[in-house]
């Protein structure tokens, strides 16, 4: 019998985050080993660094992806296309969502109250793959860029709860954090946000999606999604918790956005954050 995985990693903002994501995902595997006979499944903890390997594990059940690698860095093509959730948090329309451009209480004092004002300020981005933190923010800074240019530094942070610590700590100065972490981040932690000013939101695009290996079958695929669904209604406190109202059934090719993010940025000779 084949031995799958499944893990969600993305929105772990917390322990208690991180409980209420496995308890959905057990519930949903639940539902599905009653459906079809797949052998053994384990959930996994969330790998910590590189998750490339980890999304491209022929045994993966269900895992989820940032629209970045999903798009640009050629996941489309190995995995089958599940879900895209659907959160209630401000900034997010349905299965969209934005970052949130926030910056320091020393870069608001020092009148940075909007991202044109942010010329020349320490910026602090989670990763060079990441729609919400680079990407986006990349799409929002071109149109204001010079010469290829807008800060006078980039720091990669790790994760979005490090760039915000960044922020509130005085290290940088501006950066975009997703929607979604935001909320669950303030739900959770508001005190962490004492240091930090919101300026403004990025433009929307398609949400982080759960993906599953291409080895599961269509019929297999099909009877995951409606498992979600299914695992979201068992429990509306835990979904509450989560911020998550329902999973979109998006079409790989609605993620071409991401790529046109790029490729606006590319066009006005804004290639790289920096």
């Amino acid at each position: 019998m084949t031995r799958w995985i499944a893990s969600l990693p993305m929105y772990n903002v917390t322990p208690q985050h991180a409980a209420s994501w496995r308890s959905l995902l057990s519930d949903c595997l639940s539902i599905v080993a009653r459906s079809f006979e797949l052998g053994d499944i384990a959930i996994e903890n969330a790998p910590e660094g590189e998750l490339m390997p980890h999304w491209h594990r022929e045994d993966l059940l269900l895992s989820q992806t940032c629209g970045y690698p999903y798009r640009m860095l050629g996941l489309a093509k190995e995995v089958h296309l599940i879900a895209t959730p659907i959160f209630d948090a401000p900034g997010c329309e349905g299965p969209r969502y934005r970052s949130v451009l926030v910056v320091s209480a020393q870069a608001w004092e020092l009148g940075a109250k909007t991202l044109a004002a942010c010329r020349g300020l320490r910026a602090a981005c989670n990763g060079a793959d990441s729609h919400s933190g680079m990407n986006a923010f990349r799409h929002a800074v071109a149109p204001l860029a010079r010469d290829g240019r807008f800060f006078a530094s980039v720091l990669l942070t790790g994760s979005h709860a490090v760039t915000l610590r960044a922020l509130a700590n005085g290290t940088a100065d501006v950066g975009a954090i997703d929607c979604v972490t935001f909320a669950l981040l303030h739900d959770s932690h508001p005190e962490r946000f004492d240091g930090v000013q919101t300026i403004g939101m990025t433009a929307c695009a398609p949400g982080l999606p759960l993906i599953a290996s291409r080895a599961l079958g269509e019929n297999q695929a099909d009877g995951l999604r409606d498992a979600l669904d299914a695992a979201l209604a068992a429990d509306p406190e835990r979904a509450h918790k989560l911020r998550l109202r329902g999973f979109a059934r998006l079409t790989g090719e609605a993620y071409a956005e991401i790529e046109a993010f790029a490729s606006t940025a590319a066009r006005q000779g804004y290639a790289e954050l920096r």
